[in-house]
């Protein structure tokens, strides 16, 4: 998670970090933001004109950025600046810029990521699971009311879950497939993602406050390498209103980002966190870079990275990853 002043704070606290968590800049850029190298990556969600590069220029010069150099135009629509300066200034001006172009600041060191974990439900998919599945039961408006307050991170998101699960007691567990097949669609760009990143080798996790009814298939459709989600609770084809094991919250999916890091021998600089609401505020903010996707207004203020515009492939360009080198289809 970027910060202002997080670097200057970084040659103090590396002895003292594992592996797993420790930060892997080198000691050239550590003494002051004048010595670390960033990129502004601007993704427009049609094409970039010169006119949009200039503005971005010349914001960063409004905040005493000295721009070192600057890509060639890729793919039509994203260019990387690349600049010395106050990140955390250089974004907030970034983002006055007008038009539909998603604004990404970084530090050049550890910007492909080995790590990708991502939130489920209108994040990888286009839908709230539970939503979709009250409307089988004919009390969708009423779930989804507590969804969005609870998304919002105006509710306890665990006695907001139990409390939705609850109203779905003597559901015909049928539903399930039923809302897979006709509800659940895959978000734009997220097979893509994924599967560039886990054909370079990157560890990719789907962690879902939803379900295993749901997150199983759609990890499988989507390419995912393992996923994490509740257990509803089942009897005679009947859902019993209960959850059963371990609850998937915003704690939890923070440990399985840390777990997989230490697995991987990964320190977190080197992993992507991506989510849409309250409940994964601890995982953007922990992970090395953090995106919120077309979130919730908590969700983007917290991460390092808010997409507005664009569908996921965006996460691949924010990591200089160009068109030529997707896995499609």
């Amino acid at each position: 998670m970027i910060t202002e002043g997080c670097f200057l704070a970084i040659s103090n606290a590396k002895a003292d970090l594992p592996l797993a968590v420790g930060p892997t800049i080198s000691a050239t850029f550590l003494s002051s933001f004048g010595e670390i190298m960033f990129i502004a990556t601007l993704i427009a969600k049609e094409s970039l004109n010169e006119r949009d590069i200039q503005s971005a220029n010349a914001s960063l010069a409004a905040v005493d950025a000295t721009i070192i150099r600057q890509s060639e135009l890729i793919d039509g629509r994203v260019v990387d600046i690349f600049f010395q300066g106050d990140p955390v200034a250089a974004r907030e001006k970034l983002e006055t810029i007008e038009g539909d172009i998603d604004i990404a600041v970084q530090p050049e060191a550890n910007r492909l990521k080995k790590l990708l974990i991502s939130d489920m439900d209108s994040t990888m998919i286009t839908v709230e699971c539970i939503d979709e599945l009250a409307d089988y039961a004919g009390i969708k408006s009423e779930i989804a009311e507590i969804t969005e307050r609870a998304m919002q991170g105006e509710l306890d998101f665990e006695e907001a879950l139990r409390g939705r699960v609850a109203l779905l007691e003597g559901l015909q567990t049928a539903a399930i497939q039923q809302c897979l097949d006709e509800r659940v669609k895959i978000m734009p760009g997220a097979e893509i993602l994924v599967r560039t990143m886990a054909k370079r080798e990157a560890t990719t996790i789907l962690v879902s406050g939803g379900f295993t009814k749901f997150a199983s298939p759609v990890a499988r459709a989507i390419g995912f390498g393992s996923f994490h989600a509740n257990i509803l609770g089942e009897a005679g084809g009947l859902l019993t209103g209960g959850l059963e094991g371990q609850i998937v919250d915003s704690a939890r999916k923070v440990e399985v980002l840390e777990s997989a890091a230490q697995v991987a021998s990964l320190p977190l600089e080197q992993c992507i966190a991506v989510g849409d609401g309250a409940n994964d505020i601890p995982m953007l903010e922990r992970a090395g870079l953090g995106i919120a996707y077309h979130a919730k207004p908590k969700a983007a203020q917290a991460a390092d990275v808010a997409i507005k515009y664009n569908d996921l492939s965006a996460l691949l360009y924010i990591q200089g990853i160009a068109v030529d080198q997707w896995v499609i289809g």
